[in-house]
């Protein structure tokens, strides 16, 4: 508040907004028409790769000014960034592809605009692992978003960690390593557990292979992995009835001993199951069953 002679003057400091705008990870159709209003609206726009984002813009016919913001130069331009928004500048954060933050530079300068009470605001919008996660065939009511795994040092701790993980998981992957992936699925979780595939979500080529890791493993071995991966692994079985459940309440039917006279017989000729016929167990499960053992 300024006094000029006896009049009171009150400046208000008005600040900016930070949008974060999902784009396209494949169909141009999925850019929603709001998000076209944010960018044509924006003072600047935060781009993680101006060639890319360029390319986007121009097919919309938007021209505005556009500042590169990445994992490299994230930390030395957030601070001028977050001055500019206190200042009253609207901003729109894009990523190359899908919502800014998941997989993608956005959280630092999130967080960063929220300490210093500028407001955020985020769009619905594409993302990759939704529509992977829904059209796998795999509980989707509870998940587990992993995105990538470490590419060497603790990728296999991670791996184990996760073995146990009742939820459905979803990680990201590239067509380099997605082979690798599947192997150590294989090794640490098993080679019957269900996943679901997906590459190239809403572009021309989209292909989802449904099926165990085995499977899924086979088929990548023989044809050459291309596009961008989603990998949606279903969650560690869990026994249906522990052992709690199977004593039953007092006094129920359910209590009964194993050994009851009255409960029925085994049929004649039945055998034990084979060896052959046993559930198989990951690497990692015999590992832990040995522990147990001693």
């Amino acid at each position: 508040m300024r006094r000029y002679g006896k009049t009171f003057v009150i400046l208000l400091r008005i600040m900016g907004t930070l949008y974060v705008v999902p784009t396209p990870v494949g169909n141009l159709e999925d850019m929603t028409m709001r998000a076209l209003r944010v960018l044509r609206e924006a003072d600047l726009i935060l781009a993680e790769d101006t060639r890319t984002s360029g390319n986007l813009l121009r097919h919309f016919d938007i021209h505005r000014p556009m500042l590169s913001f990445h994992k490299f130069n994230e930390h030395q331009v957030v601070s001028s960034i977050v001055g500019r928004l206190q200042a009253g500048e609207r901003m729109a954060l894009v990523s190359d592809a899908g919502t800014p933050g998941i997989s993608d530079p956005g959280f630092l300068l999130v967080r960063e605009a929220v300490a210093s009470g500028v407001e955020v605001i985020t769009l619905p919008g594409a993302t990759a692992f939704v529509p992977a996660l829904v059209s796998s065939g795999l509980p989707c009511d509870k998940f587990c978003f992993e995105g990538f795994l470490p590419q060497k040092k603790g990728r296999m701790t991670r791996l184990e960690e996760l073995a146990d993980e009742p939820r459905t998981i979803v990680l990201y992957e590239s067509p380099h390593r997605v082979v690798k992936l599947l192997e150590q699925l294989a090794e640490v979780f098993g080679p019957d557990r269900h996943v679901s595939v997906c590459r190239e979500i809403s572009k021309v080529h989209e292909e989802s292979v449904r099926g165990t890791v085995a499977e899924a493993l086979q088929h990548f071995q023989l044809e050459e992995p291309r596009g961008e991966f989603v990998v949606v692994v279903g969650g560690c079985p869990q026994d249906p009835q522990s052992s709690k459940d199977l004593k039953g309440p007092k006094g129920s039917k359910d209590s009964k001993d194993l050994k009851d006279p009255k409960a029925p017989k085994a049929l004649k000729g039945s055998k034990a199951p084979k060896a052959s016929e046993a559930p198989k167990l990951s690497k990692y499960q015999r590992k832990q069953l040995n522990n147990y053992s001693l």
